[in-house]
């Protein structure tokens, strides 16, 4: 539980996923693969009014060093209200917790366009820059 208004849950379903997707304007996909991906999800977390989903956040990790933030989303409804924060700092508090002595982990995400600012909170940094390439993806289909 968060709070009166809302609840903060580690669970949600293909159908419920492929919608908060559609409801931000995202790609959807077959119900079967969004399965195979939520399967696969190490860190995850959900926040619901009155049960319905209005904020999720996942996140990926290789058990070793590398964990990718693949996931916030924020019903537009429900933006500017702090969730993505909550999902953040949850995300964050999570992956912490598997950190061994001496460990390092190497979180990373690509952010939708216009939202860095709100990762530069959490201490993400621009990329490229001196240091750092451009991040980079591609999409494949049969």
């Amino acid at each position: 539980m968060m709070n009166n208004e809302y609840d903060i849950t580690n669970e949600i379903s293909p159908d419920e996923y492929l919608e908060m997707r559609k409801s931000v304007g995202w790609s959807v996909f077959p119900v079967e693969e969004a399965k195979e991906g939520l399967k696969h999800t190490s860190f995850l977390c959900c926040i619901r009014d009155n049960s319905k989903p209005i904020a999720i956040g996942r996140a990926i990790w290789d058990h070793g060093y590398v964990v990718f933030i693949a996931d916030i989303i924020v019903r537009p409804e429900y933006q500017h209200r702090g969730l993505g924060r909550i999902i953040m700092n949850d995300l964050l508090d999570k992956i912490k917790q598997t950190l061994k002595p001496g460990y390092r982990i190497m979180i990373s995400l690509m952010a939708a366009k216009g939202k860095e600012r709100f990762y530069e909170k959490f201490g993400f940094i621009d990329r490229p820059n001196e240091t750092f390439g451009s991040g980079m993806h591609q999409w494949i289909e049969l």
